[in-house]
Parts: C-alpha cells; structure tokens; sequence
C-alpha cells in the first residue's frame, strides 16, 4: 500500500469506514449476482479489509460453494474458496491471477488504449496486493 493509501486510511471516520465497507460489500455482491452466483451469507471473522483501498470477504453462496471476492480500488473479482486457506492467501492468489491475464493479454498483442489501461491497471493492482500479502505488519500473527 502505497504512503498516499496509508493517510488516507488513517484520515477516514469510523462512519467512513463503515460506508465506504457497504459500498464494497455492494460491489461484490453484484458482481458475483452478474455471475449468476447469489450470496447466502458472509463470514465477517474470515473477510478482511484495509479501507479505503481494498477488501477481501469470504462470501458462502446458495449455490454450496464459498468464494473470496476482493473490491475496493482493485478490480471487482472473485476465486472459489479452494485457491485459498484465509484472506491473506486470497491476496496472493489474486495478485498471481491478475499478472497471468495482465501478460495473457500483452501476449495476445492487445493494444488499444483501454485494454492498454486494464493491462497496467492489472499489474499495479497485482503489486499492490502482493505487497499486502506480504506485510507482516500488517497481518502480526493472526490470519
């Protein structure tokens, strides 16, 4: 997370933070109901969030299957449960994906100006979120 992130966290309410966690949590929600997946229940104790820039929710679905959906100031996506043990882990998984679609796309010679601007959008995403994964102090001994 880059210094800029970290002030802006530091600066916002707990009523901020609680607005901004809705608008995400309405993020993903839609996202996964556009991919036919309709949320049943959230485990809160297993999500994670680091307002204002990302949030990662262990979603359970009517389908029987669980997801972690990540939103914030990432892209909206989603991985079954099983690419991941916990929250943290769901970072780098994300991360890895999004390098891979980010060098698919580079490969496939895309080169419009908008996927040009997903690609570079992908891989500072990707970085962001290593990086996160990677902070032992941000994630201390609990998961």
């Amino acid at each position: 997370m880059t210094s800029n992130n970290q002030q802006q966290a530091a600066a916002l309410t707990e009523a901020q933070t609680n607005e901004w966690l809705r608008q995400q949590f309405q993020k993903a929600n839609l996202h996964l109901a556009e991919q036919g997946i309709v949320m049943d229940n959230v485990a809160v104790n297993e999500s994670r969030y680091v307002a204002p820039y990302v949030a990662v929710w262990k979603i359970n679905a009517l389908n029987r299957k669980s997801y972690w959906v990540i939103s914030g100031e990432v892209p909206v996506d989603f991985l079954e449960v099983s690419a991941a043990a916990d929250a943290r882990e769901s970072l780098r998984a994300f991360s890895l994906r999004w390098q891979m679609k980010a060098q698919q796309l580079i490969d496939a010679g895309v080169q419009d100006q908008t996927a040009t601007g997903y690609i570079q959008l992908l891989v500072n995403s990707a970085h962001s979120l290593y990086d996160l994964f990677e902070s032992e102090k941000l994630w201390g001994s609990a998961v």
